[in-house]
Order: C-alpha cells, then sequence, then structure tokens
C-alpha cells in the first residue's frame, strides 16, 4: 500500500512539473496547440523557438465535382476525410506570422452521384450518364484513396488565438478508385463494384484554401486534373468544401 501511495505521489509530481513548463502565452502554452496541449514534441521546445501550429489538420469535406455536370447536384452525403501531416517552418523570427508548410496528406473522397458511370473498356473511356426507369440500383458512389504532397504558404496574426490564412496545393497520386451501385433484388441487398477505370487519372494536383481562427477553418480545394483522362469521357473536376480542425 505504502509503495502504491509513493508511485502515485511520483506521478502527481511529474504531472505538476510537466504542467508548470515554461514559455506560457495568455494562459497556454506556446508549444502546445491544438488537442494536444500536453505535448511538445520528441523533446523540449527552445523558449527563443516561434511557436508552431498546424502540423496535424484533419478536413472534414463534402465532395463534388464541376465540369460537364453542375456543382451541388450530387447528393449530400457526398463526404471526405483528408489527414495532412505538415512540417511548420517559420519564415519570420519571434512571432511565428509567415511560414512555409511541407509535408504529407491522404485523402478519402466519397461521391455519391446516384447516376452512372458506364464504361467503354475498348475506346477507354468513361461517361456520366443519369439514371433511367431500367436501371435497378437505388443509389451509387464513386470514391477513392489517394497521397499527395501538400505545399502552403501560412498567413495568421499574432497570439495563440489567432486570424490565419492558408494558400497552396497538393501534388500526388490516386491509388484506387471504386464505383458502387446498391440495388435491392427480392428483398435482398445487392452490391456491384468496379475498380478503377479505363482512363483513370492517376497523377493528381490541386490548389486549396484555409481561412480560420486558431484550431479551426474553412477550407476549399479544387483539382485541375480531370477524373477521367480520356478527351471523350465526361470531363469532371473535383471539388471538396468542408471544415479543418488543427489538432497539434
Amino acid at each position: 500500500m505504502n509503495k502504491f501511495i509513493a508511485f502515485c505521489c511520483a506521478c502527481l509530481t511529474l504531472c505538476t512539473a510537466s504542467a508548470q513548463y515554461g514559455g506560457r502565452e495568455e494562459g497556454k502554452s506556446r508549444f502546445r496547440p491544438g488537442a494536444f496541449w500536453m505535448y511538445t514534441g520528441i523533446r523540449p521546445a527552445k523558449l527563443e523557438t516561434p511557436a508552431k501550429y498546424d502540423r496535424l489538420i484533419v478536413d472534414l469535406t463534402y465532395n463534388d465535382w464541376i465540369g460537364d455536370r453542375d456543382l451541388f447536384k450530387n447528393h449530400w452525403a457526398s463526404m471526405g476525410v483528408n489527414t495532412n501531416f505538415i512540417f511548420d517552418i517559420p519564415l519570420t523570427k519571434k512571432v511565428n506570422k509567415v511560414s512555409f508548410g511541407i509535408g504529407i496528406s491522404h485523402e478519402y473522397t466519397s461521391i455519391r452521384h446516384n447516376a452512372k458511370l458506364v464504361i467503354d473498356n475498348v475506346a477507354k473511356t468513361t461517361t456520366y450518364m443519369p439514371k433511367d426507369s431500367s436501371d435497378l440500383f437505388r443509389r451509387s458512389s464513386l470514391s477513392g484513396h489517394s497521397f499527395s504532397v501538400p505545399i502552403e504558404f501560412r498567413f495568421r496574426t499574432k497570439h495563440w488565438k489567432h486570424f490565419k490564412f492558408h494558400i497552396g496545393g497538393k501534388v500526388g497520386y490516386q491509388v484506387s478508385s471504386l464505383s458502387k451501385y446498391v440495388s435491392k433484388i427480392d428483398g435482398h441487398k445487392v452490391v456491384n463494384k468496379q475498380h478503377g477505370f479505363p482512363d483513370d487519372s492517376k497523377l493528381i494536383y490541386s490548389a486549396h484554401i484555409r481561412i480560420g481562427v486558431r484550431n479551426w477553418a474553412l477550407f476549399a480545394s479544387y483539382s485541375f486534373n480531370p477524373l477521367f483522362t480520356s478527351a471523350q469521357s465526361t470531363r469532371l473536376n473535383r471539388v471538396q468544401m468542408g471544415l479543418s480542425l488543427s489538432l497539434f
């Protein structure tokens, strides 16, 4: 019992010591932004080091496309998530008001369009066609995973509760794409899946912005490359809009 009490006292002492770590600004630690207030990194940060922000960002997105199809014509449940690990490199001394960001990002996108993507493997084309009375499926979607390298210029005001503006872009690779059709036949759910397209655009490049305060920001992104590369395919460029949360 005495050993247990001693152990609890030692843990309390360590926690108190951690809580008293220097470099505090307006009641918050300069080196513990986001949800990880109690984490300073592999080693303690130096007091003269500019504070760093927005190193782990999660974008919760609504996904759509524009081009041969109008924006906001797809189902509202076209959701996705981007996970961004980015080095924040201050370009100003003492106060981090301007910085450069570079890292790696994973994107999962899903667009519920409730139509059909018709594949021609001979001509290597993909055509968007509205659903008609002969189609048995109840809903359809297009989803995919990609990895990319984000590059950003970041501008922010002073202090930990700052206004921020990020502008940048991504270059990456589309790892997978999946077209899914869900039907109900004789009371049973039937799912048909089509992996990949004959004219998948594997190389992806996009521009994005974030505007917000401290941990939260509005996010928007536009992909310059169409989803399908053939000139005879339906031209669709992906658009993302949503909310960004900086965890670290």
